[in-house]
């Protein structure tokens, strides 16, 4: 098992245009808290990509897992998005076979009640309804970490998205990316988060 690397997060979004706004939320609310989003877009591709993954997700004393988007992809061919109740399988067979991990994982929906219909097997766990709104993300980031010592508002949270979000047009163009969802887009946008996190705590 890979060592923790401490007050790191890995967030398991679904990366698609549509989700853009609530991604950035996730990067602007947990790094108010203080703590380091990862994700599995720092993972390179190849033959050993999961594993890569599994060591990211090992590494990480916390997990923000969003199955929210249970639609199919516009797209042809139409299909569902597997990635995020596969990963969070990962991280709970991790925590079933591993006697030595300390990891805390929560469930993030838009929709009450949907999670015990697409993953019933999580019957007895309490998602966290965030509506689809970057200040439900907030909310919800709040009930979920509420011991730590971090506790920003939600007007905090949300100056630092609004932030991102204006500057992140200007690191597309920088990077040449043609989305937000890559691994040089996704590191800039947490260390500007960061950077604006680090400026609010040293206003008076």
């Amino acid at each position: 098992m890979a060592g923790f690397s401490p007050n790191t997060a890995f967030i398991n979004v679904p990366y698609d245009d549509q989700f853009q706004d609530l991604y950035l939320a996730f990067i602007a609310g947990l790094t108010s808290f203080g703590l380091d989003p990862r994700a599995t877009l720092e993972a390179p591709g190849g033959a050993r990509r999961l594993d890569r993954i599994f060591e990211l997700i090992t590494s990480c004393p916390y997990s923000f897992h969003d199955l929210s988007r249970v639609q199919l992809d516009s797209r042809r061919p139409q299909t569902p998005r597997f990635n995020m109740p596969f990963e969070l399988g990962l991280t709970l067979g991790w925590l079933k076979t591993s006697r030595k991990s300390s990891h805390t994982w929560f469930v993030f929906e838009s929709v009450r009640r949907r999670v015990s219909k697409s993953l019933s097997d999580l019957d007895g766990t309490d998602p966290y309804i965030h509506d689809e709104r970057p200040k439900g993300v907030f909310r919800e980031l709040g009930n979920a970490l509420v011991r730590s010592a971090d506790q920003p508002t939600v007007q905090q949270m949300n100056t630092v998205y609004r932030k991102i979000k204006t500057a992140s047009p200007l690191i597309l163009r920088n990077t040449g990316a043609k989305s937000l969802f890559e691994a040089r887009v996704f590191k800039q946008l947490v260390v500007l988060a960061r950077e604006y996190v680090e400026i609010d705590r040293a206003v008076p």
